[in-house]
């Protein structure tokens, strides 16, 4: 009776013993699962750091670059989370005018000086690489190829407005001074574009070089080629006075532009002359090209309408009408249009003071000369282009 009363009380026993282990052990977990994730309910209460302030050179081109355009691609909803990321992706595909003409200069002087490509290391700081989440790298599917003078830079400074138009800022020279350094080498120059965006660039020599069209189109044949094209007699004398700022002992116009002034030869070996021919420029290009792969744009339309002619340009290249009379304003001053004043900023853009000199005075006689020399090449070249841009 005895025995069986001490089993009873020490079967009692273990079973109080077991249950507070078990009870201890319990509260054990308990307790180092509240103290684990402590830190971290606390981490993820406090607000996320605000966003870094942008710099100078950011906030200039935001001002004065395409912040109000509309993000309608997924990828670029995600531009819109990370505004950093943006800032540089936008960046990588050129700014401005005022900023492309800053980095695209000194890009350019990179291209001449050593043919070095541009920097692909943008995104260095963030540790994440654009180039696999915010689009990719590509040749170019359309290349304003001429001419010098022409309206080039005013044209890709209009495109520029385009959502849907990516373009590098300097001038590649790639099919005409740098060809030997190879496909990818050009690549890596052009900015990264996403879903539905095109590529492109200008180098207006491209138009003259003899090697040029069979090099783009073994890039690919199927690329479309705008020519920006003026009254060659005024594109001369544009090209003069452009020279003639930099070099202020230059001969006299009619020095130059005439072999013999008693005779009053063209001397077409004078490039600012030679550059004219159109019809003998695109000759070469035809070999290459169908005619269907060109858009020929009116250098003097492009001043007068440009709203007008860049609904042809948005038109050839496959784009959705957006650059319209709305981005424009006449510029007294200057003598051309400028893009009105962008959401955002302090100034409208306008092409740099480069653009818009006064020309010096030619003898009339001289200009006479030269519009008797390009009138049959003129004609040709309505012929071949399809239009009369009504020069003569």
């Amino acid at each position: 009776m005895g025995c069986s009363g001490c089993g009873v009380r020490w079967f009692n026993r273990a079973s109080v013993l077991c249950t507070m282990l078990l009870a201890f052990t319990y509260l054990f977990y308990c307790l180092a699962g509240v103290c684990d994730s402590a830190p971290r309910a606390a981490a993820h209460s406090r607000p996320p750091p605000p966003p870094p302030s942008p710099t100078d050179a950011e906030r200039d081109y935001n001002n004065d670059g395409d912040s109000s355009r509309a993000l309608d691609n997924p990828l670029r909803s995600l531009l819109r989370a990370h505004p950093a990321q943006e800032r540089r992706s936008r960046r990588d595909g050129g700014a401005d005018s005022a900023e492309s003409h800053a980095l695209g200069d000194a890009r350019e002087q990179r291209l001449r000086g050593d043919g070095g490509a541009a920097d692909d290391d943008d995104d260095a700081g963030t540790g994440i690489p654009v180039a696999n989440s915010y689009g990719t790298k590509k040749v170019p599917q359309a290349i304003i190829i001429g001419v010098k003078k022409g309206g080039t830079r005013a044209l890709l400074e209009f495109l520029r407005i385009h959502p849907d138009v990516r373009a590098v800022g300097a001038e590649p020279h790639f099919f005409d001074r740098f060809y030997d350094k190879g496909l990818e080498w050009y690549r890596n120059l052009m900015p990264r574009t996403l879903d539905g965006q095109i590529t492109m660039e200008k180098t207006p020599s491209y138009f003259v070089t003899k090697e040029a069209p069979a090099r783009v189109c073994a890039m690919n044949c199927h690329t479309k080629l705008i020519v920006v094209v003026r009254d060659p007699v005024t594109r001369a004398v544009s090209d003069y006075t452009q020279t003639l700022s930099k070099n202020p002992g230059l001969p006299t116009f009619q020095s130059l532009a005439l072999k013999n002034a008693t005779t009053g030869l063209i001397d077409t070996t004078w490039s600012a002359v030679r550059i004219g021919l159109y019809a003998t420029h695109l000759e070469n290009w035809l070999q290459h090209f169908p005619a269907s792969h060109f858009l020929f744009v009116s250098g003097e339309r492009l001043v007068s309408d440009p709203a007008g002619e860049m609904g042809r340009v948005q038109d050839f290249l496959g784009l959705k009408r957006v650059v319209s009379d709305k981005h424009f304003y006449f510029n007294q001053t200057k003598g051309f249009p400028c893009l009105k004043k962008p959401e955002g900023s302090s100034r409208p853009r306008c092409l740099g003071k480069s653009k818009g000199r006064p020309h010096p005075q030619i003898p009339s006689e001289v200009l006479q000369r030269l519009r008797d020399f390009y009138r049959p090449f003129n004609h040709r070249f309505y012929q071949m282009s399809g239009q009369d841009f009504g020069w003569d």
